[in-house]
């Protein structure tokens, strides 16, 4: 009776992960969007900055150090946020894209195009990254008590147990290599989704990178020559 409480608290076991790498991938995307050419910002330049850094501010003093607190409020600001670091870079991407189909400023020079396009690109990256791991099996601290039976998503470790330790949850990094995977790959690779929200959104960020550098590169190309 002892033996199966105690394997019962080891399965239950919280383990929360630290709040750092996700405060530093969204100031990165709040960064990097301030450093693009004004005609592909958002007007008021600094208002929707602004608001994101104050969104951010408030979930770490929602749940600060580990993220283990089940908060409805603390999860609506994180959803929040990164709703809106996606919505940025979207419209952002929408605006490169204009200009690189109808011509403007950011894309009359191949240096300031391949700037741009690249910014563009590390940014969606980083935005789709950070919407993974918001929704992935009722967030963070949700997977911080433990891992649903069906989870959004199926990592190796989860699809062969023998090569994780048994406590182990999906991190930050794992969100951003899938990010990166899915704009680079245009594909899943190693970790598959399971949900019709994650097909739909992995199949926007392939779509959104594929077109992306292909414009910018055959733009590029055109403007050296």
């Amino acid at each position: 009776m002892a033996e199966a409480e105690s394997r019962e608290a080891h399965e239950h076991r919280v383990v929360g992960e630290a709040r750092w790498p996700m405060a530093v991938a969204v100031l990165a995307v709040i960064v990097l969007t301030l450093l693009l050419p004004r005609s592909l910002i958002a007007r008021p330049r600094w208002g929707v900055p602004l608001v994101e850094a104050l969104l951010l501010v408030a979930v770490i003093i929602g749940d600060p150090g580990k993220i283990d607190r089940r908060s409805k409020t603390v999860r609506a600001r994180s959803v929040t946020l990164i709703a809106l670091l996606v919505a940025t870079t979207l419209w952002c991407t929408a605006q490169l894209i204009v200009e690189l189909v109808q011509g403007g400023p950011a894309t009359n020079s191949a240096g300031a195009l391949l700037a741009a396009g690249g910014i563009v690109w590390l940014s969606n990256c980083i935005a789709f990254g950070l919407l993974y791991w918001e929704l992935d099996s009722g967030g963070p601290a949700v997977r911080a008590h433990g891992l649903p039976a069906h989870p959004d998503f199926a990592f190796p470790q989860q699809m062969s147990p023998e090569l994780a330790p048994k406590d182990w949850r999906p991190r930050f990094v794992d969100y951003m290599y899938l990010g990166f995977t899915s704009a680079t790959a245009f594909s899943p690779t190693d970790i598959m989704p399971l949900r019709p929200w994650n097909k739909l959104a992995m199949m926007a960020q392939s779509t959104i990178s594929l077109v992306l550098l292909g414009l910018v590169i055959a733009r590029a190309v055109n403007v050296l020559k």
